[in-house]
């Protein structure tokens, strides 16, 4: 769940190598504190969740929603300091397949933020300054005869499934979107309907929300207090979690939700070999923000047709390390809530790095300049670099559910780069797994049955 945030003065080559002392935001380096567990205050809560980016906080407002219990949420760091920051907040279908894994969920969670988004409007507030909510529609681009007729084929495939979507030749896209310069071979899949979020917007507007809850004892928060171990009864039930500061008792669940590092901090909060490997693996991904922007003019959040690919690339058992570790980059972009342009994407396996790499930059840079001539035309100016580390899963699906062995435990982690999008889904999914609620989504899927390593 770590991110960074690198702010440069304007008019930094991306490329120069004297540009090497970014300030970084990110995650703290906890310490652990040298104490007996015995030491320790405790607590005692309903459920705790282990993690604080939007999957973990949005679980906790489920539950503190739809039942009387209460929920603590704990994490090394702070809010939003992971993933969930780093990205750029598009809660979009466009690159989704209908009948896929992930497709209920997905349109679920979509159609949970829609409910959430008009709630605050009849509340008389604006969802726009609460979420940073925008209906910027999506358009999915191609450049070639083969991404054009499998845009046809998805527009079809989309507007079958309920969602308003079509397909734009050239001409259209061009008048949709001129700032682009892709040719007249050129073409997209439009939804309309697709939106984007601020994500610092609306973690505080969660946080805020379930901190009302705190004056009846039923919410609470530990940061900066990295989880180091599990603790269980003498016949084996999980009693609680031990932090560097804390011992906090969960009565009836606890909630491993902390994205990249969830596989890692399973392992060493067991410290036993008995539990099968959770798979989840850090994919690091830096983002390009031009503040204040007014180059270019979008009207729409874009994204070019490799993105598909470069989302669900697979690691395959057989691969060896050096493809493990290629990089691979596809365009995004999309104008936030402030005016600030968002570019985008990589993806890349190097483990938990944290550095900025510059050739990643500028290789961003260019392929974004090869659908906007204006950039093609200037330098860079850039005011942050974001990296974050996405939770992936090797077959494409978050994993959500129970964790075998562990009576209690459940796991919500390895959405990849659509944690925002099916946060709200995640969690009414979590919570009732822990209500017993009939499931409003088959949880099946994400099972960690048969999923390990």
């Amino acid at each position: 769940m770590e991110s960074i945030i690198a702010r440069s003065s304007l008019g930094i080559n991306l490329g120069s190598p004297k540009w090497r002392r970014p300030i970084r935001i990110g995650r703290p380096r906890s310490t652990v504190a040298s104490v007996s567990s015995s030491a320790l205050p405790k607590s005692e809560h309903d459920v705790v969740v282990v993690g604080a980016g939007i999957i973990g906080l949005s679980i906790a407002r489920q539950l503190l929603l739809t039942s009387h219990l209460s929920v603590a949420v704990v994490d090394s760091g702070v809010p939003c300091s992971g993933a969930t920051g780093a990205g750029q907040g598009y809660i979009w279908m466009a690159h989704l397949t209908p009948g896929s894994s992930t497709w209920e969920l997905s349109t679920r969670s979509k159609q949970l933020w829609q409910e959430l988004a008009e709630s605050i409007e009849g509340k008389g507030l604006d969802p726009l300054q609460e979420l940073g909510w925008k209906k910027t529609g999506s358009l999915l681009i191609g450049r070639t005869s083969e991404d054009l007729a499998m845009l046809e084929e998805r527009a079809k495939l989309l507007s079958q499934a309920g969602v308003t979507a079509e397909y734009l030749p050239s001409t259209s896209l061009l008048s949709k979107e001129p700032a682009l310069d892709v040719g007249m071979e050129a073409g997209a899949a439009f939804l309309p309907d697709d939106c984007q979020l601020d994500a610092f917007q609306t973690v505080a507007f969660i946080r805020k929300g379930n901190e009302h809850y705190a004056s009846d004892g039923r919410y609470t928060e530990f940061y900066n207090n990295p989880a180091i171990s599990i603790l269980r009864s003498e016949n084996g039930m999980v009693e609680a979690i031990q932090t560097s500061h804390n011992i906090l008792y969960c009565k009836k669940s606890l909630v491993i939700a902390a994205g990249a590092w969830s596989g890692s901090l399973m392992q060493s909060l067991v410290k036993e070999d008995v539990l099968p490997r959770v798979p989840v693996k850090p994919r690091k991904g830096h983002l390009l923000v031009l503040e204040n922007f007014n180059e270019i003019h979008l009207n729409h959040g874009l994204m070019e047709v490799g993105y598909i690919g470069h989302q669900v690339t697979n690691l395959l058992p057989t691969e060896d390390d050096s493809k493990k570790n290629m990089t691979s980059i596809s365009m995004t972009a999309t104008v936030d809530m402030n005016g600030n342009l968002l570019l985008g994407s990589s993806r890349q396996f190097t483990g938990f790095n944290r550095e900025i790499d510059y050739s990643i930059t500028k290789r961003i840079w260019d392929r974004a300049g090869e659908f906007f001539p204006t950039l093609r035309a200037m330098s860079p100016k850039l005011n942050q670099i974001r990296i974050g580390h996405r939770p992936y899963m090797p077959d494409g699906k978050p994993v959500i559910g129970p964790v075998p062995g562990m009576p209690k435990v459940l796991l919500a982690s390895g959405h990849e780069g659509s944690g925002l999008c099916m946060a709200l889904g995640t969690a009414e999914m979590v919570s009732d797994m822990i209500l017993g609620n009939t499931e409003k989504v088959d949880s099946a899927p994400f099972s960690m049955q048969g999923r390990s390593s």
